[in-house]
């Protein structure tokens, strides 16, 4: 059977942590800056997990993750 492709856009977008679960950035961040309070900001630099229900999709674009 033939290797499967990794989508470089999940790839750069998302992150496997040491236990298997993907984890993403929260939107937002680099938009309206200026206005926006430092505090806010900083919440912006965590991790989310990413959804259950959107595992499975992206299983299908990181194969090997």
């Amino acid at each position: 059977m033939p290797k499967l492709k990794t989508h470089k856009g999940a790839k750069s977008r998302f992150q496997v942590t040491g236990t298997g679960r993907l984890m993403r950035a929260k939107c937002g961040k680099s938009h309206f800056r200026r206005r926006k309070a430092p505090r806010t900001k900083r919440m912006y630099d965590a991790m989310m997990p990413v959804a259950h229900s959107d595992v499975r999709r992206l299983s299908r674009l990181m194969p090997y993750a």
